[in-house]
């Protein structure tokens, strides 16, 4: 099998799974590697994720990897880890959340420079990459994401353009700027970033299709909670069509149970 890393030198898709039953449906469909999805872990729990409303329930780095074990545990494809901002802002607290990673069977994993209400300092930052660079060892693929594009008040593209190559600098295998949904920008992230690029699609109203963002010279595409979402909205127009009209129709989308059975049988 190709390893993680050896995934990074051509275009990939990586789609993302929110638990074991998840990763084997997304396994089975062909895909060369799978992620983890914070929001959609989250989302099965009945929680939130990434800006929070005051006051309201975080899910724990050990629930998360709870979670995550149960996912590289369903299936022999490389799985890339979702760790937040790596569950603490001190470098040595990244560097503990990389060893977890490491020991729950990640091949690789997300560090974002956010801490849930703004950016990182940009020196701090620097010093969480070289931290879980140092933690990560040889073989785990490290991606620095960079939120800034994200926020409210956006930050300029080139400060996450100059925030991304220091990460990269500082060790970062792979590079992630969320929240860039334009052809006309990915071409420009990939040109002025020194070094592979993850696009997330799924986010907003973009209607790009993997096929162009590949062919911008985007190296890998996830897909954060998109997945989930459309599950959880498939669960809310299933809700409101047997409470309002009392019909099944969504029962016409169901994997018969048979099925399921035998393709779970067929994963670890």
């Amino acid at each position: 099998m190709t390893t993680f890393r050896e995934l990074h030198t051509a275009g990939f898709v990586m789609p993302n799974a929110w638990d074991a039953g998840s990763a084997v449906i997304l396994a089975e469909a062909g895909f060369t590697a799978l992620a983890t999805t914070s929001a959609g872990i989250a989302f099965s729990l009945g929680k939130g994720d990434h800006t929070l409303p005051d006051g309201a329930p975080a899910v724990s780095r050990e629930q998360m990897f709870e979670r995550v074990q149960q996912i590289t545990a369903a299936t022999v494809l490389p799985v890339n880890g979702d760790l937040e901002d790596g569950y603490g802002a001190r470098p040595e607290q990244v560097a503990e959340t990389i060893i977890l990673a490491r020991a729950a069977g990640l091949a690789g994993g997300n560090i974002e420079d956010y801490d849930g209400h703004t950016l990182y300092d940009e020196e701090l930052s620097v010093e969480r990459i070289i931290a879980a660079r140092e933690a990560a060892g040889p073989d785990f693929v490290l991606t620095a994401r960079t939120d800034g594009q994200l926020l409210s008040a956006p930050t300029s593209l080139a400060d996450s353009i100059e925030r991304a190559n220091r990460y990269r600098e500082a060790g970062a295998d792979c590079l992630y700027v969320p929240g860039v949904n334009d052809l006309e920008t990915i071409a420009t992230l990939v040109k002025e970033i020194d070094g592979p690029l993850n696009v997330v699609l799924g986010l907003g109203t973009s209607t790009l299709t993997a096929g162009e963002v590949l062919g911008a010279g985007v190296i890998r595409i996830s897909l954060g909670g998109s997945i989930a979402r459309a599950a959880l909205g498939f669960v809310r127009r299933s809700a409101k069509e047997l409470l309002t009209q009392g019909t099944l129709g969504f029962s016409a989308d169901q994997i018969p149970q048979r099925e399921l059975n035998e393709l779970f049988a067929r994963y670890p």
